[in-house]
């Protein structure tokens, strides 16, 4: 969230960034598949001089009511600052759009035929939809909760009010009779938002690799064992221009 001048915000995708590095999404809800290295490094002047990739333009599987909240969530979850432009401008919507327009939304590989019973926690979500029918579910949800207690929709509250909402809806104290909101935040909505700001742009988030150069990860070749132990607590020279799979093909 965006409290504390977005101090835990950093604090996450540092974290996150660390652990996850910038790797594509594999066929799994939330997992992250490594990416094989390319033994091919460039000098920051030459990858200066490259021009960026065409930004992702349109929605492919959003419509209007369910773009505008998610522009509003990526926004307040990754503000404007010194550090990133806000979360649309970083492709963080882009991002989860395409997710959910693709086989990870239509929940290919996942078993879907049940019995549909409640499971233990840690067993992970146990429901008869696929990732976009409970994201869609989720966000319909979310807005009534909102409009109850804010009597606004969640893009016209101020941030503080909206980040407070989304803590309140991660926490579970907002409820809904139908939708189990606390796990549709941290299970799908909160994991897609960190992919997408550490995958390769390539997949429509992490606008001009800024997550990577934020956090100092130089990109492909996603191999850096001896440079691990080269460059530890120094900065990495390479991570002054991080390289795309873009950048490959």
């Amino acid at each position: 969230m965006a409290d504390h001048g977005g101090r835990e915000r950093r604090d996450f995708l540092k974290q996150v960034g660390a652990i996850a590095g910038a790797v594509p999404l594999s066929h799994r809800v939330i997992g992250i598949a490594s990416v094989g290295g390319v033994a091919v490094a460039a000098s920051g002047a030459q990858a200066a001089d490259s021009p960026p990739a065409a930004p992702f333009t349109g929605y492919q599987f959003f419509g209007p009511d369910e773009a505008t909240f998610v522009e509003a969530l990526v926004n307040v979850m990754c503000p404007a600052d010194e550090l990133t432009p806000n979360g649309v401008d970083c492709g963080l919507a882009t991002f989860i759009d395409r997710q959910l327009a693709g086989a990870f939304g239509a929940g290919r590989g996942r078993y879907m035929r049940g019995p549909w019973k409640k499971g233990k926690p840690q067993l992970g979500l146990q429901l008869p939809m696929t990732p976009r029918q409970f994201f869609n579910a989720g966000i319909a949800a979310a807005r009534d909760a909102c409009a109850k207690k804010y009597n606004k929709s969640f893009d016209l509250l101020a941030p503080a009010d909206a980040s407070a909402f989304l803590a309140d809806v991660a926490a579970g104290r907002v409820s809904d009779p139908q939708v189990p909101l606390a796990p549709w935040f941290n299970e799908l909505v909160y994991p897609l938002f960190a992919q997408a700001c550490f995958a390769d742009p390539l997949y429509g988030g992490n606008n001009d690799k800024v997550f990577w150069k934020m956090v100092g990860y130089p990109g492909l070749p996603a191999t850096h064992t001896l440079d691990m132990v080269q460059y530890r607590g120094k900065q990495y020279p390479g991570a002054a221009a991080p390289k795309s799979i873009v950048d490959f093909s």
